[in-house]
């Protein structure tokens, strides 16, 4: 099975990551371990690609993005994990799919271990307690290459999603883990995923960083 590269980035700006992940994916290669970044945000809106202007209603002065991931509006800030996953579906002959699934599946194991009773929902990608929103997801594919992940709401202020339609949907509500349990460091949130995931994702080796890859810049 092969490599898995995790990076642990603590807080970042959101387009630096962006735009590093679309070269990561533009640059690699058949040997190219797959990766998961570990991060949390800055305060911002980001718009999918299908995203309609109408599912915001008041972004205030928090920056809005326009990247090229699937889905509609949803907010990113601290307090939030965050983990891109940057996958190479073709050598491991899944589609996107089966990706998703055992994303939301990991999700759901992770927040069982907290007493949380945790669900899908379908035609709705991400995880739903109580049908209030816990964890989103929008991904991209390119050259058979996975982009972009998942964001699971820890101890954050959630007063921003109430200024759009959080993926789209209005009236949306979302939660967190700190309301319904003692699950309240986004760091132990990420410990906790990041077991299940990489069990899931069936690695035989790990190596950890702390850096952003090295890319070549675009020419």
């Amino acid at each position: 099975m092969p490599t898995l590269t995790i990076r642990q980035l603590g807080r970042q700006e959101y387009e630096p990551c962006w735009h590093a992940m679309q070269a990561f994916t533009e640059q690699r290669t058949e040997a190219t371990h797959d990766e998961i970044w570990c991060l949390e945000h800055s305060p911002v809106f980001t718009l999918g690609r299908a995203g309609r202007r109408e599912h915001i209603h008041n972004i205030g002065n928090i920056p809005l993005v326009h990247v090229d991931r699937g889905g509609q509006v949803t907010y990113h800030g601290p307090g939030q994990l965050v983990l891109y996953l940057l996958i190479d579906l073709k050598r491991r002959s899944w589609g996107i799919r089966h990706l998703v699934s055992l994303i939301e599946t990991a999700i759901i194991e992770m927040l069982a271990a907290y007493q949380i009773t945790a669900t899908t929902k379908e035609g709705a990608p991400g995880v739903y307690v109580n049908g209030s929103k816990i964890a989103a997801l929008g991904m991209r594919v390119r050259k058979g290459c996975t982009f972009h992940g998942l964001s699971l709401n820890v101890a954050m202020e959630l007063t921003p999603f109430s200024q759009i339609d959080p993926c789209g949907y209005p009236g949306l509500a979302v939660t967190q883990t700190s309301t319904l349990s003692n699950l309240t460091d986004p760091a132990q949130a990420e410990r906790d995923l990041l077991a299940h995931l990489t069990h899931l994702l069936e690695c035989d080796t790990i190596e950890t960083f702390q850096t952003l890859p090295n890319l070549a810049s675009p020419e």
